[in-house]
């Protein structure tokens, strides 16, 4: 049973690096289809973003998609790196991804730096299942199961 434990544990914290590396992935290749792929469809996400980009409401995750199109066309990412830790405790079914963003606006060359919080849910518990979910286009690989459910940034 232990061997099991720490087995699934093992996953968990895999899955979760993934989640963390291909947000990071998103934002320094100012990729809209990235971030759109680990935005929750179970639920509304709630952004919340300062000046110079003025946003907060709660979004479907079609909306995020065309949110974050808008923001990757009008703002270069030239910095992103992640200031948390992964979780002691993987199974949880929730977990705060804290990042560094730094970007400017094409514009006028403004630069601007965030600190950038990412509130991600562990969608296998959010749907009440107990085994991980199986992707239905790639039946081999598990589905991001860690989902983006809320983003805040504030200004540095």
């Amino acid at each position: 049973m232990t061997h099991l434990h720490i087995f699934l544990l093992t996953i968990a914290l895999s899955l979760l690096s993934t989640t963390t590396k291909n947000i990071e992935k998103a934002f320094l290749q100012n990729n809209p289809r990235i971030l759109y792929s680990l935005l929750s469809s179970e639920s509304h996400i709630n952004i919340s973003l300062p000046e110079p980009i003025s946003f907060s409401d709660q979004i479907s995750q079609q909306q995020g998609y065309f949110l974050f199109k808008q923001i990757f066309s009008a703002f270069t990412t030239f910095e992103f790196y992640s200031g948390s830790e992964l979780p002691l405790f993987p199974e949880k079914q929730d977990f705060i991804f804290k990042a560094r963003w730094s970007f400017k606006n094409n514009k006028n060359n403004n630069q601007y730096v965030f600190q950038i919080f990412f509130y991600l849910m562990n969608e296998r518990y959010q749907r009440g299942k107990s085994s991980p979910v199986r992707s239905k286009e790639k039946p081999e690989k598990f589905e991001h199961l860690w989902k983006i459910i809320e983003i805040k940034a504030e200004k540095l």
